[in-house]
């Protein structure tokens, strides 16, 4: 994770917090969960404000939630009622801990470079038959919008990233759900581990 990014987040979490935490990803969601057991531990790696890890708590999941931000910790915290932990996805060392990672467009700020390593210690955080969702801004490459350093994927990159360790259930193409950002255009992602 790119510490002017993770910075970018501190200074900005309210302004963030408030454009995100409405979104409504019940879509994506929907798709998810359709590959996961009942009550199941799901983690939501960079949660952001918290919005996502909350639907699955009302859904009967056990939620475990990291961001890479202090600021977005604190304030996903009070919306979940729990602990959030502060850690990258470079750092991560669960060992086959949950049967689904949540990587909602929180992986687009991962270091090209890194992304293997990270995708290998997700790999390694999911039970067998694991199932990861990730989002990316549709593109190729890494570049700065504003403040922020985004890794953008596309299906060939998505292909090349996940195959070693996953079979792809399913790859599809979204538009921002954020009335501010419409026209852009995310590619989303669910995964099986092998």
């Amino acid at each position: 994770m790119m510490d002017d990014t993770v910075e970018y987040y501190n200074r900005n979490a309210d302004a963030f917090f408030d454009s995100t935490i409405h979104a409504d990803m019940s879509e994506q969601i929907r798709a998810f969960l359709e590959f996961l057991p009942a009550g199941g531990t799901i983690l939501d790696a960079g949660c952001g404000s918290g919005r996502d890890s909350l639907v699955f708590l009302e859904r009967g999941f056990h939620v475990e939630a990291f961001d890479a931000s202090e600021e977005m910790c604190k304030r996903a915290a009070k919306v979940l009622g729990k602990e959030v932990r502060q850690c990258r996805f470079e750092d991560m060392a669960f060992q086959e801990q949950f049967d689904g990672i949540w990587a909602c467009a929180s992986l687009v700020h991962v270091k090209t470079e890194d992304l293997p390593e990270v995708i290998r210690r997700i790999y390694g955080a999911l039970k067998d038959g694991g199932i990861l969702y990730a989002s990316f801004k549709k593109g190729e490459g890494e570049k700065y919008r504003g403040e922020r350093r985004f890794t953008d994927a596309n299906e060939a990159v998505l292909q090349a990233l996940l195959s070693p360790y996953f079979d792809i259930l399913m790859m599809r193409d979204s538009q921002d759900v954020r009335p501010d950002r419409a026209g852009e255009t995310w590619i989303n992602v669910i995964a099986g581990k092998r």
